[in-house]
């Protein structure tokens, strides 16, 4: 994979976007990111798949040099591609930005659901600049940061500093570039002691409520807790392990 460095390792996949200079994002990069997701899509001991770079750059978006009207379908189908899997296979999901993420790398790294970024990194969405629109940044944005500051990102184009961008809510952390690296680690390690299957029903369940009413939100996850988590064998463990006063042990099943 020419375009990204593809890792796995202590029940994590790294996926690396390696496009010096700046990362911009082509089909080829797009159909690597898809292929990688793709082959880990049932496999239960990979707990956290994490998002970054290998330059200071996160990615200033989609290569517009093949937004041509006759292959712009199948651009849209290929970056689409990479949102569609990260949702349907449920695992958690970690960007780690060093730099300005901006376009189709703002919409990749704050479609994670976790977000930890230096105080260099910066976040935009330029697209109305050019005369297009951000499609996931359109559908996502109302619900991370609320309709009013949504709307004035999508509408202005202008980019914003990591600070502000943790004050809205588009990123949970910021931290000093030096400590990026450490403080994404630490964040890894945690997640990543826990039980792969329980931590996918667990982002199931937190999503399952978005556009429901209270009740009905509330009767999936009562779905999902009795029929879907209470047949793992991890859930047994956990519970027995509280009991004994001993760590669990994860079957990741």
């Amino acid at each position: 994979m020419p375009n990204i460095i593809f890792e796995k390792n202590e029940g994590m996949a790294r996926v690396i976007l390696n496009r010096p200079p700046a990362n911009i994002i082509n089909m080829e990069m797009m159909n690597e990111i898809g292929e990688a997701l793709d082959s880990i899509y049932d496999a239960d001991e990979i707990k956290l798949i994490v998002f970054a770079s290998a330059t200071r750059f996160f990615s200033g978006g989609i290569d517009f040099t093949e937004h041509e009207p006759q292959q712009v379908f199948q651009l849209l189908e290929a970056f689409h591609r990479i949102f569609l899997l990260i949702a349907e296979m449920g695992k958690p999901t970690l960007a780690v930005v060093n730099g300005p993420a901006l376009g189709g790398g703002c919409e990749l790294a704050t479609f994670c659901d976790l977000v930890i970024a230096s105080d260099l990194a910066a976040f935009g969405q330029p697209e109305i600049r050019l005369g297009v629109l951000p499609p996931i940044a359109a559908v996502v944005y109302p619900h991370l940061v609320g309709k009013k500051k949504a709307m004035e990102l999508i509408l202005t184009g202008d980019t914003i500093d990591a600070r502000e961008a943790l004050t809205i809510g588009l990123v949970n952390r910021v931290v000093p570039a030096e400590k990026l690296e450490s403080t994404a680690q630490e964040m890894i390690a945690r997640i990543c002691s826990h039980s792969g299957p329980v931590l996918q029903l667990l982002k199931k369940s937190a999503l399952a409520g978005e556009g429901l009413s209270f009740p009905e939100a509330l009767h999936k996850v009562e779905d999902i807790y009795l029929n879907h988590l209470m047949v793992l064998e991890d859930a047994m463990e956990g519970v027995k392990a509280h009991l004994e006063k001993r760590t669990p042990s994860w079957k990741n099943r």
